[in-house]
Parts: structure tokens; C-alpha cells; sequence
């Protein structure tokens, strides 16, 4: 027997100020669209923005329905909407966060498993790593560099070959 230790680490930013306009800009997209989620529910309130290689940036946040199963989480609604547009762009990066005003908690979301095999995918798919940034209250910010940080063991469609 053996066994197989994995590790993993991400960079920790006490505030936006060394991050690029454009990475800024991204930030206040995915702040203001967990503003406008749908979480009646929940009331877990999630925004999310993809930034693709054209520089366009796309918004996502969560849909949810009293039918549990039928809502979607903020980055997939981001990352899907990105692909419809713009099927042939790989996604660059992508800022997820809550609505801390609503969401009384003083911790960073970091996204569900589902989401997680969706950005992997991504990932897969055009063959580049995706950098996520997760955000948090008072413009802290944690950043991975690919969600092979959060997800070292991903299923890819080589699996099925």
C-alpha cells in the first residue's frame, strides 16, 4: 500500500489594488450581478463574471427554483452564457462572489463540485487553464490559477475513450 498525498495552494490579496483594471472591472461585474440573483430559497445570493480571451465579460448568478434541481449556480449560468455567445472563445478567467450585505458570513464562497466539473471541462475543452478569483468582503481576494487547485482529480472526456 501507498499513498498519494495531494496539496494544494492559492495566493491571498487583502484588497483589489494590485490587481488590472480590466481584472477590477471583471470584480465589480461579478459584485454586481449577485445583486440581482434569484435566491428565494437559499437566499444565497451569488454573482459570477467570465472574462474570455476577446476581452468581452459575461455575467452570470444563480436561478433558483422551488424545484431544487432546476436552478443553476452563478458560474455555470456565466460560463454557459459565454459559450452560447461565444462558442469558439476560451474563457480567460472568472470572478465568483456573494452578496455579503445579504449573506451574513465573513467567508469566501469557493464554488460547489458541480461548478467545479463545469469550469473543469472548460478547461478541457479549450485546453488552456481558466483563473479564478474568488471574492471576498472587504476586497479580499483569493486566486487559483486553475480549478485543478480545487479539483486535482478532474473526469475528462479521455475517461470515456
Amino acid at each position: 500500500m501507498r499513498e498519494i498525498k495531494i496539496e494544494s495552494s492559492m495566493m491571498v490579496y487583502d484588497d483589489h489594488t494590485s490587481f488590472s483594471e480590466q481584472e477590477r472591472e471583471l470584480f465589480d461585474k461579478a459584485f454586481g450581478a449577485c445583486k440581482t440573483a434569484y435566491a428565494p430559497y437559499s437566499t444565497f445570493y451569488v454573482g459570477a463574471a467570465v472574462l474570455l480571451e476577446n476581452d468581452e465579460m459575461i455575467i452570470g448568478n444563480n436561478q433558483e427554483n422551488a424545484v431544487y434541481p432546476c436552478g443553476l449556480c452563478a458560474e455555470r449560468v456565466a460560463l454557459f452564457s459565454a459559450a452560447a455567445q461565444y462558442p469558439t472563445i476560451p474563457p480567460k478567467s472568472l470572478a465568483i462572489t456573494i452578496d455579503y450585505d445579504r449573506v451574513k458570513t465573513d467567508q469566501i464562497a469557493f464554488p460547489c463540485g458541480s461548478c467545479r466539473q463545469v469550469i473543469s471541462e472548460f478547461e478541457y475543452r479549450f485546453e488552456t487553464p481558466i483563473t479564478l478569483y474568488l471574492l471576498g468582503e472587504n476586497q479580499q481576494v483569493f486566486k487559483l490559477d486553475s480549478i485543478k487547485q480545487l479539483l486535482p482529480f478532474t473526469f475528462t472526456a479521455d475517461l470515456l475513450k
